[in-house]
């Protein structure tokens, strides 16, 4: 018998004073406790039980040990509700991982809400852009944007992320408004990643894919910056509508090859498998995506 399990059997025989008490109670032979209380005096070398015909009561030694088994088994229970607690109450600390742009823009202020709506809860939220392995830093939730690779990690989709291609009014009225993809080789390129060499974009015609090559002026691994740039009249950019959605319902920028749009990316919430998980981790990602839906607040139309 597991050792926890023995000690309970033996508080119970203490407790009634009875080895067939003992067992009723916790639906066991009387053979049963007999053999886990024999089991644990072997282990302690000591006599536990004075046994006679009609009673059972503790040695010294039992007496002493009963207080300790109260004491340990109270601590196990207390301990096995505070977990089941985590798990069927939001509480404790929420550790998120997000892309910066997205983060900034958009979880800064549901996070603020969520917070007020679950008080026992702590966050604790990093912010970059590099895809990172939440079982392995100790992540609740990570954010991603963009096409997952196949992993061990279950992903929920959050909202869509609609790319379009977009530039300010005065650098169009200045370099022409391409009417189709082949065109771009002509212009100014505002570009997301790591180096200005060998960009280029998947754009769609219809059910066809093309992939073409643009000329990068700037690029940058921050949309905001980027979209800053095409803001500032210095070229067509390809961006999420959560970054410069705003700037184009103002005017500041003009959605250019609408029927040529780039490949739409997701949001999603990636979080470790787990038979039960955490309430805090699914009160969570439900809150995001009925904050965000099929229909998130950052889309222009």
């Amino acid at each position: 018998m597991d050792k926890l399990d023995a000690m309970n059997a033996f508080a119970k025989v203490v407790a009634t004073g009875s080895f067939a008490e003992a067992g009723r109670e916790l639906g066991l032979t009387r053979s049963a406790v007999s053999k886990a209380v024999m089991e644990l005096e072997t282990l302690l070398a000591a006599r536990l039980l004075d046994r006679t015909t009609r009673r059972v009561s503790p040695t010294e030694a039992g007496l002493a040990y009963y207080e300790r088994c109260i004491s340990i088994l109270a601590e196990v229970e207390e301990t096995e509700a505070q977990i089941s607690r985590l798990h069927d109450e939001p509480r404790g600390i929420l550790k998120i991982n997000a892309p910066t742009s997205f983060g900034t823009l958009y979880l800064a202020e549901s996070i603020a809400e969520f917070m007020q709506l679950y008080p026992d809860l702590s966050v604790e939220m990093t912010l970059n852009d590099r895809f990172i392995d939440p079982i392995a830093e100790g992540v609740d939730i990570t954010i991603r944007i963009g096409e997952l690779t196949d992993s061990s990690l279950i992903a929920r989709r959050l909202a869509p992320a609609r790319l379009v291609l977009a530039a300010a009014p005065a650098y169009l009225e200045k370099r022409g408004i391409p009417t189709h993809p082949s065109e771009l080789s002509r212009h100014d390129c505002l570009t997301y990643g790591y180096a200005t060499a060998m960009q280029r974009w998947r754009l769609r015609d219809g059910e066809k894919l093309l992939t073409v090559p643009v000329n990068s002026k700037m690029c940058c691994n921050n949309g905001e910056i980027l979209g800053v740039a095409a803001i500032a009249g210095h070229g067509i950019t390809s961006l999420p509508t959560f970054i410069i959605g705003p700037a184009i319902r103002a005017g500041d920028l003009q959605v250019v090859l609408a029927d040529y749009p780039p490949d739409d990316l997701s949001i999603s919430a990636l979080y470790a498998p787990n038979r039960y998980l955490a309430a805090k981790t699914r009160v969570f990602i439900d809150f995001l995506v009925k904050r965000f839906g099929s229909k998130p607040p950052w889309e222009i139309d």
